[in-house]
């Protein structure tokens, strides 16, 4: 065998090796904590911003409810957490988050919390491109026991909406366009319009990976 053979060879392995790599599919999430515990409402504590807009928090949880209640569980009225929380001295989303789960769960009667944090929320102007960005990881936690029931991650974009003007006329146009983009975005703060589908995704319900059914949805127990 003469030497390029043996190289040429040696990279079609290293080839397949990785296309069979891509092709592995997903593992599924560990289920059995979450079928045990068998929620049936939900409680959104309001989500820990570690971004730079003192929006991102309340534009996100004002998003949450309707995935989760569409999915089958009762959710906790957000409007009257928070007024509980207020009234006890609790107004950061960081202070709520120290809250033990027990204390929750003896407050709110909810079988379970959702903690959330937002990684990025707003538009980011890059010379040549502008976009809002809403990005939040989440974790399902069970308020009898204190355990993770399930977690996810939802990232969405301003692209995610449609309708983006497109930029011509080269670099120029495409500075301009950047420009307009950012201006728009600002004015009308598209990140709120962005965090619905950051929580659709974020709070995905059935297979593969997403939360269990609701106790109120019509495929409860299918999954």
């Amino acid at each position: 065998m003469t030497l390029s053979r043996f190289f040429r060879m040696g990279a079609c392995s290293a080839l397949l090796l990785t296309l069979a790599a891509c092709a592995t599919p997903t593992q599924a999430p560990d289920y059995t904590a979450f079928r045990s515990a068998k929620p049936r409402s939900i409680l959104i504590l309001p989500p820990v911003n570690h971004t730079h807009d003192v929006n991102a928090s309340n534009g996100l949880v004002a998003q949450m409810t309707q995935p989760l209640a569409e999915g089958g569980y009762y959710v906790v009225p957000v409007t009257v957490e928070m007024e509980t929380f207020r009234q006890n001295g609790l107004d950061t989303p960081d202070d709520i988050a120290q809250v033990s789960a027990p204390k929750l769960q003896s407050i709110f009667g909810a079988d379970a919390a959702l903690y959330t944090t937002v990684t990025a929320y707003g538009s980011v102007y890059h010379v040549v491109s502008s976009d809002t960005v809403v990005t939040a990881s989440t974790k399902l936690i069970d308020l009898k026991t204190g355990s993770v029931l399930w977690s996810g991650t939802g990232t969405a974009s301003g692209r995610d909406l449609g309708d983006r003007p497109a930029a011509g006329g080269g670099v120029i146009g495409m500075l301009v366009s950047a420009a307009v983009n950012q201006a728009v975005n600002n004015l009308t703060d598209e990140s709120f319009s962005v965090s619905r589908i950051t929580a659709e995704r974020l709070l995905r319900v059935g297979p593969p990976d997403g939360l269990l059914y609701g106790p109120r949805s019509v495929k409860y127990g299918t999954d």
